[in-house]
């Protein structure tokens, strides 16, 4: 297979040593830095909601709220195209792509635990401002605030899981992240659907509720355990002995420790870890994991509709309450995908679930265009069984998504970078994610306005083309430990010729 590189057990250094025992202890710091997801996801959810209220609409963006009302029951693809309006979303983003380089800084010199206290404060002011605005600007300066708390946020809490997580529940234990995320969205669209029907303030009720999975990661922050990874990388050799026989509930840890202390060793020889990203050695991780799979998780086109669909329901002929609980039932497939992720990752691994679901989002997507092709231009009524048969193609398209690109362009990335990189590669992982979701937030509903059902055969495109990046250039990762990942490269049919393979280090069989 074009994949290659799989390298068996004996072959990794110490790996056949490790110990570990689920502790309450480790459930404690999984449970707390795994809530940093909600705060994505609860944005994800409530951005769409807000924008689609009318009592939104009607304070700050009385035109769209005429359009909508003239186009209220019919199919009108341009219904909702406003760059202010789509700018309330993507600001977020485009902040938290800013702030993630700063986050990098925080995370490896004060660690992960730091990152994630300051996202949750920041979050917070966000949430605050926002749910007191009463003009646009006050709307976007709270939207900067709430991603620089995601932009810190996103940087810590997938390499905290990870550096925590024993190796062979490590694909498990990251997706907490995503299943968090997905259970954001869900209740946001809960939140959503309740407070439309609160006039004329029930957006505000929305946007503020925000500061609570803010408030639940912060104090949670304050009593969460430094990763061993980052003790070591901080010289606290003693602290990083403890914490880590805390967590894996063992005095066994002797092989796993000395792995910590020998790639903290490697870190500490790298003065500047973005420029060592950029060096030969290092252009696998450079190119899957901080370019391509997190490029590629926003261009399946998935968080276009988590942020618009009760916007794409209403432009479909829905109205405003169906369309909010249409937002619902996606949201529920979201969490539903995100338990079978955690449940069968490590079982079948990252490709498989990356391929599979791939195929499956490409035949949604070419549904969904199909559909929306017959039914053709502005004044159509779109009927029940049309409108029930797209809820459930997209719910389809969302459980995909939901066991793959998901919950795995977080945990891919968080896998594949050394420690003397990791930080750094985790701020570029979540600026470039960052980056493309602030773009397709931008562009998504005036494309949708343009092209039509044309969009959707657009990212048909665009995930076939990522299912054969996957292909031919990823290794399969499940249970290799997280200091050993380097040595698949070696032996992968491309990626070798970039790496370099030691005298010392042994090189793996396929």
């Amino acid at each position: 297979m074009p994949g290659g590189g799989i390298v068996g057990q004996g072959n990794l250094k110490r790996a056949h040593l490790y110990e570990y025992k689920i502790t309450n202890y480790f459930i404690f710091a999984c449970i707390v830095a795994a809530s940093g997801g909600s705060l994505f996801g609860y944005d994800l959810g409530v951005s769409g909601g807000v924008t689609s209220m009318d009592d939104f609409l009607i304070r700050f963006f009385p035109k769209i709220y005429r359009r909508k009302q003239e186009h209220l029951n019919e199919t009108d693809y341009c219904k909702y195209d406003n760059q202010i309006l789509t700018l309330f979303t993507s600001s977020l983003y485009f902040a938290g792509l800013i702030s993630t380089f700063a986050a990098s800084y925080v995370t490896t010199k004060r660690g992960r635990r730091a990152s994630i206290i300051i996202g949750s404060i920041s979050f917070f002011l966000g949430a605050v401002v926002n749910a007191a605005a009463v003009n646009v600007l006050m709307l976007i300066i709270g939207r900067i605030f709430l991603g620089v708390g995601i932009g810190f946020g996103n940087q810590a809490v997938p390499l905290y899981l990870s550096e925590i997580a024993p190796a062979k529940i490590r694909g498990a234990i990251n997706q907490l992240f995503q299943l968090t995320t997905c259970i954001g969205i869900l209740i946001a669209n809960l939140i959503n659907y309740g407070t439309n029907k609160l006039h004329p303030w029930g957006w505000r009720l929305s946007l503020g509720l925000a500061t609570v999975p803010a408030t639940v990661m912060f104090l949670g922050g304050l009593f969460l355990p430094e990763t061993p990874n980052s003790l070591v990388e901080q010289g606290k050799l003693d602290e990083a002995k403890t914490v880590l026989e805390k967590i894996r509930g063992t005095k066994n840890i002797e092989a796993e420790f000395a792995d910590l202390v020998e790639a903290s060793e490697a870190a500490q020889a790298v003065k500047n870890p973005f420029q060592n990203l950029l060096k030969r050695k290092n252009r696998p991780q450079l190119v899957i994991g901080a370019l391509g799979i997190p490029a590629f998780q926003q261009l399946t086109g998935m968080n276009s509709i988590l942020f618009y669909a009760p916007v794409i329901f209403q432009s479909l002929g829905f109205g405003t309450g169906a369309a909010l609980y249409s937002s619902i039932i996606t949201g529920v497939a979201l969490v539903v995908a995100a338990l079978i992720s955690m449940c069968l990752v490590d079982k079948f691994g990252r490709r498989a679930f990356f391929l599979e679901a791939g195929t499956e989002m490409i035949i949604c997507m070419i549904i969904v265009a199909i559909t929306l092709a017959l039914k053709f231009g502005s004044g159509v009524v779109l009927s029940k069984g049309i409108g029930v048969f797209l809820v459930i193609v997209i719910c389809l398209f969302v459980v995909a998504y939901g066991r793959s690109w998901g919950p795995l362009g977080w945990l891919v990335p968080s896998e594949l970078f050394p420690l003397e990189t990791r930080s750094a590669g985790q701020s570029m992982v979540v600026c470039v994610n960052l980056l493309f979701t602030a773009l397709i937030a931008q562009c998504f509903l005036v494309s949708l306005c343009h092209l039509k059902f044309g969009i959707f055969l657009v990212f048909a495109a665009l995930i076939f083309i990522m299912s054969l990046f996957i292909y031919f250039l990823l290794p399969e990762t499940k249970q290799v430990p997280i200091e050993e990942v380097y040595l698949l490269w070696e032996n992968h049919w491309f990626w070798k010729r970039y790496v370099e393979v030691s005298d010392h280090d042994q090189k793996p069989e396929v």
